[in-house]
């Protein structure tokens, strides 16, 4: 495949401004690299094969409903946007760091000796990690200004045999809360009924995959923005070896409940916050 390298970052996202307070992050699927990663990765990582692949175009629906989406530019290998900036570990299992040294197989990122510097990575933090967390904060703030509240979907996937990370296959819906903590649980509920009423595809909220730092960041129920990860098992909408193809048969089949969850939480907001109820 084809790398995308970046002399100058420029451009460190993607946004697009819908109508409903309903924002979609997607903060894993960009390929962009910077000169200093590009030459230094190993070559198990030369594919990329960490990438939330596919991810805007599964999501690409969402504009219809009227979904604000925010999509980030550059490579989890260059700087991870779901991990804090102090870089503190999200879980007691194993994972990966805000500056990725290793795959999720716990093969190594970068070639010996070929990381990139402390100073470059400072550079990735303030010019495409903070450009990102301060839009979801313009935007948020925006929603919350407009509407009175704001809803936060944070959309991931990976594939869905990695031993390193979990045992045996993942489910096909990873729903994350943080544990309930980062929406109202009439959300949650809502969106674990939806899952409940097909069985085509598995599903968990708060299994292995509680939600990472925009999920915990941004969701604060207290404060009328509700947050919630979704981490989909890419073997339902794609294909998991290189070159990693896109589903479209199987993408349109998970598109429908995906619609679904969508819908609910915007209809959930909107009779909620108009009853008065949260």
């Amino acid at each position: 495949m084809s790398l995308s390298t970046d002399t100058v970052i420029a451009e460190p996202y993607q946004f697009t401004q819908g109508t409903a307070p309903l924002l979609i992050s997607i903060p894993h699927a960009g390929t962009h690299l910077t000169p200093e990663v590009a030459s230094g990765l190993s070559d198990a990582a030369l594919p990329l094969s960490d990438t939330d692949w596919h991810i805007p175009q599964l999501y690409d629906f969402a504009r219809a409903l009227g979904a604000s989406i925010l999509v980030g530019q550059y490579s989890r290998f260059v700087i991870d946007l779901n991990r804090p900036s102090d870089d503190k570990p999200l879980y007691t299992t194993a994972t990966t760091g805000l500056y990725p040294d290793t795959l999720f197989d716990g093969r190594a990122t970068f070639k010996p000796g070929m990381t990139p510097a402390d100073t470059r990575r400072q550079q990735y933090l303030e010019q495409i990690w903070q450009p990102y967390h301060q839009k979801i904060q313009s935007e948020l703030a925006r929603m919350k200004q407009e509407f009175g509240y704001a809803l936060l979907f944070d959309a991931h996937s990976i594939a869905s045999v990695i031993p390193r990370l979990f045992d045996g296959q993942l489910p096909d819906l990873n729903l994350g809360t943080n544990s309930a903590a980062s929406c109202s649980p009439a959300l949650s509920e809502i969106l674990e009924r939806t899952c409940n009423q097909q069985s085509r595809f598995s599903h968990v909220l708060n299994g292995r995959f509680k939600g990472g730092y925009i999920t915990r960041a941004y969701g604060q129920p207290d404060l009328d923005i509700h947050a919630v990860q979704l981490e989909l098992a890419q073997v339902n909408y794609m294909e998991e070896i290189e070159p990693f193809a896109f589903a479209p048969d199987k993408a349109a089949e998970l598109q429908v409940l995906l619609k679904r969850l969508l819908e609910g939480m915007v209809r959930w907001g909107e009779d909620a916050y108009k009853q008065g109820a949260v």
